[in-house]
């Protein structure tokens, strides 16, 4: 139970990563990654929202009539964003001015809503709650990853402090859209890289666990 309930996490970091492996919310990762700062607000938000509209759809789903299932699901989504919004402006002034428009679009993101039909409401309250978690994590991963190499390289600098500054000419270039979609597609090839190379070693584990039990010498492998 343990082994599975860790997997609804975990898939979410790479394997089933929103942005990287699934390529869901790319409107908000390419808009607000120019910095690392802009990358984290957005990510905890969305994390935030995900647990929690996730334990809700679970726990009320099956008290919502199918046929108006997805106006519920944003409703529920629409108000917790409302929460977190509000909190932003209170806690992070700076952080709700940055992100803008994108932090109330957290509303229609794909990822959320998509993790609500397709998971929260068939599942039960705890794997829908670390579906969410891991989900929210592996999206606020991927931000920060573009987040910080964007800023690094962009603007020399890494959460505001100078790094680079003096030593290379900042390129603008990594701040600007097209900078985006160059960091974007570099970070999805890297991502498939390692799946396909976690995907090959589970295969061959499987095949070798098969070939053991098959083998005459079965006993001695075990012993061994």
């Amino acid at each position: 139970m343990t082994k599975k309930l860790s997997k609804e996490f975990a898939k979410g970091l790479l394997e089933e990563n929103p942005v990287l492996s699934l390529i869901l919310g790319t409107c908000p990762t390419l808009a607000i990654t120019t910095a690392a700062q802009n990358a984290i607000g957005m990510g905890i938000a969305a994390t935030l929202v995900l647990v929690f509209s996730n334990a809700w759809i679970s726990i009320l789903k099956n008290f919502i009539p199918d046929k108006i299932r997805i106006p519920c699901y944003i409703t529920i989504i629409a108000g917790f964003v409302s929460i977190i919004q509000m909190l932003v402006k209170a806690f992070t002034p700076e952080i709700d001015k940055t992100l803008g428009i994108y932090l109330p679009l957290i509303v229609v993101n794909c990822i959320i809503l998509g993790r609500a039909e397709m998971f929260a409401s068939k599942n039960e309250l705890i794997p829908s709650l670390l579906d969410g978690l891991g989900m929210g994590v592996g999206f606020t991963a991927a931000l920060l990853s573009m987040g910080i190499i964007r800023e690094l390289f962009g603007n020399g600098t890494f959460f505001s402090i100078p790094l680079l500054k003096g030593f290379i000419d900042p390129v603008i270039i990594f701040i600007l859209p097209p900078g985006g979609f160059f960091v974007f597609g570099m970070l999805i090839a890297l991502s498939n890289k390692i799946s396909s190379r976690n995907k090959l070693k589970q295969e061959k584990n499987i095949v070798d666990e098969i070939n053991c039990s098959s083998c005459t010498m079965s006993k001695t492998c075990q012993k061994v």
